[in-house]
């Protein structure tokens, strides 16, 4: 049976690597700016996936109260805020720094946690540390007021609804729906391939970090997370160009070498 865990943890390998690969490349290579329509679609397609996936038996999801979609806005508002600023950091950063700002997203997580328990490119390194402090917060939330009668898929059915409506309205305040008529690659294959493929990609992936989530310990589950990390890291500079230096590459490296001191030590601890 050991080796179904090695089977699970390589699926969400398989899927992770390409889904940020395919974001980078709309976002970054394509240069698809808009982050309301192109999340707006990824969780617009997150929606009718799982529904369809519910109706065949692919993933359980029972019917569940509005009162219990309620107690989940709050996760649902900063799963929002995650993607969004995740999308415009993501445009701008190299994956490599990408990854780096979201392993301080531990950071965050602790220093709420004590506080809950009383115990270069400007723009992108802004947008990524809004996406950091937002996933902070989502996983405190997550842990903290997680709702019994929510599964993890109820919750992310209720977090793609959410971002679906919020994103919509906020296309056209922030420019991003007349800015998006202006794209000159709107009608490529390129650009609506890259489109489909991000947004199944994700949908799998959701899949694929649910299973991992619920058929591994926490520690080995961090440990595939960081696998798949590392494995888009040292990918990356064959598929995007990359400008790297000395100190930036220490930052990295040092980065990831603190997730897996952060990940033996959760296995010490347990």
């Amino acid at each position: 049976m050991h080796w179904k865990k090695h089977v699970t943890g390589l699926t969400f390998c398989f899927f992770f690597v390409p889904s940020y690969f395919t974001n980078k490349y709309v976002l970054s290579v394509l240069k698809f700016t808009y982050p309301t329509l192109f999340q707006g679609w990824q969780t617009l397609i997150g929606v009718l996936l799982l529904l369809l996936s519910g109706k065949l038996g692919w993933v359980e999801m029972s019917s569940f109260s509005r009162s219990a979609a309620l107690s989940w806005l709050p996760g649902s508002l900063l799963f929002v805020g995650n993607i969004y600023a995740g999308s415009r950091a993501l445009a701008c950063l190299p994956i490599a720094f990408f990854f780096t700002l979201h392993n301080a997203s531990e950071v965050v997580y602790v220093f709420m946690e004590r506080l809950i328990k009383r115990d270069f490119d400007q723009a992108g390194y802004t947008w990524g540390v809004i996406h950091l402090c937002s996933l902070g917060a989502y996983r405190v939330f997550q842990t903290h007021f997680k709702p019994n009668h929510l599964s993890d898929i109820e919750q992310h059915y209720v977090n793609y609804l959410i971002s679906v409506l919020l994103l919509v309205l906020a296309a056209h305040p922030t420019g991003d729906l007349f800015g998006a008529w202006k794209f000159p690659f709107l009608l490529s294959l390129r650009f609506q391939s890259g489109c489909c493929a991000s947004a199944l990609l994700g949908f799998f992936l959701l899949l694929a970090t649910v299973k991992l989530k619920s058929g591994l310990a926490s520690e080995q589950c961090n440990m595939w997370i960081f696998l798949s990390k590392v494995m888009a890291i040292c990918l990356s500079p064959f598929v995007f160009i990359s400008d790297v230096n000395t100190p930036s590459l220490a930052c990295v490296v040092f980065s990831h070498i603190g997730e897996v001191l952060l990940v033996y030590s959760d296995r010490i601890l347990r």
